[in-house]
């Protein structure tokens, strides 16, 4: 696997052996295409796997990427990765369930972006975005990108808003932000008060 764009290009990445899906490389390309200038912004990868979606993050200007997933094996090489990058003292680790690691980083930072990409069969997708809304770990002006089977789209979830939805073949890849108060519901209550 390959890095797509942006300092890194061309690059390529170690994967694990085992229960990892790596994102196609069409669908990271459209996707770190929409997504544009990273410069300076804070990302969290969720089921980093070989942590592709972090390292092209990195690759396009973040300056700092968390990268999270249950498994020591798949944490060994996003380690490996980070070390043949030379970003190490960019990137931080954490081993463990999403929901649990998400938790832990409660209240310690605010990501601009979030990869959300978990196993397909899992069943992990629905806690792992109720778990990262209840963090409170979302920037203002935060984007969360999910990727999941088109079967199993996320769906609506309180705190977040959907903003965009698009299928490549049997992925689906949808678009949040972070969902603010109603702003009719503030209008009125202003409206009352005068």
């Amino acid at each position: 696997m390959r890095i797509s764009g942006g300092r890194f290009g061309g690059r390529r990445l170690l994967v694990p052996r085992a229960d990892v899906r790596p994102t196609a490389d069409r669908v990271r390309e459209s996707l770190f295409a929409r997504l544009g200038d990273l410069a300076g912004k804070r990302v969290l990868d969720l089921f980093a796997g070989s942590g592709a979606l972090g390292f092209e993050a990195l690759s396009r200007g973040a300056s700092h990427v968390t990268f999270v997933d249950r498994s020591n094996g798949a944490l060994a090489v996003v380690r490996a990765n980070a070390a043949a990058l030379d970003v190490a003292a960019r990137v931080e680790l954490h081993r463990g369930e999403a929901r649990s690691v998400l938790r832990r980083l409660a209240g310690k930072a605010a990501f601009d972006l979030v990869f959300v990409d978990p196993p397909y069969a899992g069943g992990t997708l629905g806690g792992a975005l109720v778990g990262l809304v209840a963090a409170r770990l979302l920037a203002p002006g935060a984007c969360v990108v999910v990727e999941s089977d088109r079967r199993q789209a996320p769906g609506e979830v309180e705190g977040l808003a959907v903003i965009d939805e698009r299928r490549y073949g049997d992925t689906l890849i949808t678009w949040y932000v972070p969902r603010g108060p109603d702003p009719a519901a503030t209008s009125g209550a202003e409206a009352s008060e005068t």
